[in-house]
């Protein structure tokens, strides 16, 4: 008997990640992955650390000045990461 099953490779890990609620743990990797190509070199050296909880992404900063100004461009900070996984990833930045 033939199986007439067929998926591509690319099909079945899509369908693998989404059946095993992968795919959002994926997404925000991708996210923490790309913060320092999304802001640059001098916002990447300052981070101290980055988590994503309930769609919501925490930046620790080392530096006061730099915390004030990025507070100020959460919703740009918040679209760039986003458009640089092109998903809703987040749903917001929090600075701390």
């Amino acid at each position: 008997m033939k199986n007439t099953n067929h998926f591509t490779l690319r099909e079945a890990l899509q369908e693998f990640l989404h059946t095993y609620h992968l795919d959002e743990k994926l997404l925000e990797k991708q996210v923490i992955r790309s913060w320092g190509e999304v802001m640059g070199k001098m916002v990447g050296k300052h981070t101290v650390h980055l988590a994503i909880r309930r769609k919501v992404l925490y930046v620790k900063l080392d530096s006061a000045a730099l915390r004030n100004e990025l507070s100020y461009a959460r919703e740009q900070i918040l679209n760039a990461l986003n458009h640089a996984v092109n998903a809703t990833a987040i749903k917001d930045v929090i600075i701390q």
